[in-house]
C-alpha cells in the first residue's frame, strides 16, 4: 500500500481532487485523480469499471449524487493507504483529452474585453452593442478541434483583407492571437425542450477547465459580418488536462459585478455563481498578463440558462467557455489584441517587442482559486506552441 504525501500548499490537495484521463507505457487511457504529485488510477483503486474508459463522459453522465459519492470515496481513500499499483508519479504519465466534447459554445462575458474590442473596432460608436447587457452573447464553435494541452497549433490559413487592401488575399494568418478563458463541462444533460434554470447550474455542470481559444484576428475581421466567428476560431481550441470539480469551487464563489439593467427573470440568480479565479498568461515563459475571472459580467449559470432557454438540449460532454477574461487594468487583458491595442502598442517578451504570435511561440495559461482553510485550488495548465503548417 502507498501513502500519498501532500506537501503544504499543494494546489492539488484534498480540497481539489481534479479528474483527468491518463495512460502509462503499455496501458490504455483511463480516468485518474490528481493528488499532489501523483495520479491515482480510479479503476484500480475503487474497482469501478466506469473509470477504466478513455474519457470522463460515462462517469459524468451518472449525475450529481454520484459525483458527490465518488468525491467522498476518493477523499477517504487518498487520506489513507492506496493500493500500490494504483499510484503513478504525475511526471511519468501521458495526459489525454479528458472528455469527449459533444458541443462547444464560446461566450463573450467580460465587459472589459467586449468594451476594449468595441473601442478598437468601432472607435466612433458605443463600445458595447445594444444587446450586450441584456443577454450573454455567444457563438457555436467546432467541437472536433478542441485539443488537449500540449498539442501543437498549426498556423491557420484563410482569407484576409486589411482596410487598405483593394481585395482579399489568401495565406497564413499574420495576426494569430490567444484568448485566456475558463470552460465549463456539462455532466448531466437535458432533453430537448427543457431549459436549465440558473439555480440548477450545479446539478448539470460537472467541472471546469482552462481554455485557450486561439484566434486568427485577420481572418476573423474579414469573415465575421454578418454571421460571426467562423474560420478565424475553428482551427483549434486548447483545454487543460485536469477537470476541476465544481464541488471543489464552493469557497471561490463570489457575486458577479452589478448587472444594470436587471436581467430578465430567467437570468436572475438567487445565489450568484461568480468565481474568484486568478489566471496567468505566459508568452515564451514570461508572464505578460494576469486576468481575474471575478470581474466577468455574466456568470456561467447565466450562460447555461441562456444557452438552453430556447429549448436547446444540453449533452454530457458539452463545453461552454467564458470568452476572453480581461480585467480593468492593462496588465489584466486576456488576449494579445487587447494587450498590444491592436498591435499599436507592442509588449516586451524576453527583451523583444512583440504584438501577435510568431511560429515557435509557446503560450501557457495557469490558474488558481481559493479553497477552504486558506488552500489554493490549482487548474494545472493549458499550453500550446505555434508551428508552421507547411513544415516538413
Amino acid at each position: 500500500m502507498t501513502s500519498i504525501h501532500i506537501p503544504e500548499g499543494s494546489p492539488f490537495g484534498l480540497a481539489n481532487l481534479p479528474y483527468g484521463v491518463f495512460s502509462t507505457p503499455g496501458s490504455a487511457p483511463r480516468v485518474g485523480v490528481r493528488v499532489a504529485d501523483s495520479v491515482v488510477d480510479l479503476a484500480a483503486a475503487l474497482g469501478d469499471e466506469v473509470f477504466a474508459r478513455p474519457s470522463l463522459n460515462a462517469f459524468m453522465a451518472e449525475g450529481y449524487d454520484r459525483w458527490v459519492e465518488v468525491r467522498r470515496r476518493v477523499t477517504d481513500l487518498v487520506s489513507g493507504d492506496v493500493p500500490d499499483g494504483a499510484v503513478h508519479p504525475a511526471g511519468a504519465v501521458t495526459m489525454h483529452l479528458p472528455f469527449e466534447v459533444a458541443d462547444y459554445v464560446d461566450f463573450y462575458a467580460s465587459e472589459h474585453h467586449a468594451s476594449n474590442l468595441g473601442r478598437l473596432f468601432r472607435p466612433d460608436s458605443e463600445p458595447l452593442m445594444p444587446n450586450w447587457k441584456h443577454l450573454p452573447v455567444g457563438y457555436h464553435g467546432r467541437a472536433g478541434t478542441v485539443v488537449p494541452s500540449g498539442t501543437e497549433i498549426a498556423r491557420p490559413y484563410g482569407q484576409r483583407k486589411a482596410p487598405a487592401d483593394a481585395a482579399p488575399s489568401y495565406g497564413p494568418s499574420r495576426r494569430l492571437d490567444i484568448e485566456a478563458e475558463l470552460g465549463f463541462v456539462v455532466g448531466a444533460g437535458t432533453p430537448l425542450g427543457t431549459p436549465v434554470a440558473c439555480g440548477d447550474f450545479a446539478k448539470h455542470v460537472f467541472g471546469c477547465v482552462l481554455v485557450n481559444d486561439w484566434s486568427a484576428r485577420d481572418i476573423q475581421a474579414w469573415e465575421y459580418v454578418p454571421l460571426g466567428p467562423f474560420l478565424g476560431k475553428s482551427f483549434a481550441t486548447s483545454i487543460s488536462a485536469w477537470v476541476v470539480p465544481l464541488l471543489a469551487l464552493e469557497e471561490a464563489r463570489v457575486p458577479t459585478p452589478a448587472q444594470d439593467p436587471e436581467p430578465l427573470p430567467y437570468l436572475r440568480e438567487d445565489a450568484p455563481w461568480g468565481l474568484d479565479v486568478d489566471l496567468a498568461v505566459e508568452w515564451n515563459g514570461e508572464t505578460v498578463s494576469r486576468p481575474p475571472y471575478r470581474t466577468m459580467y455574466w456568470s456561467p449559470a447565466q450562460m447555461l440558462a441562456h444557452m438552453t432557454v430556447n429549448g436547446a438540449s444540453a449533452r454530457t460532454g458539452d463545453l461552454f467557455a467564458s470568452g476572453t477574461i480581461s480585467g480593468p487594468e492593462p496588465g489584466q487583458r486576456g488576449a494579445f489584441i487587447e494587450l498590444t491595442w491592436g498591435g499599436k502598442e507592442p509588449v516586451k517578451v524576453n527583451g523583444q517587442e512583440r504584438t501577435f504570435l510568431e511560429d515557435g511561440d509557446e503560450v501557457t495559461i495557469t490558474a488558481t482559486a481559493p479553497g477552504p482553510d486558506g488552500a489554493r485550488i490549482g487548474f494545472g495548465e493549458v499550453r500550446g506552441r505555434v508551428v508552421d503548417r507547411t513544415r516538413g
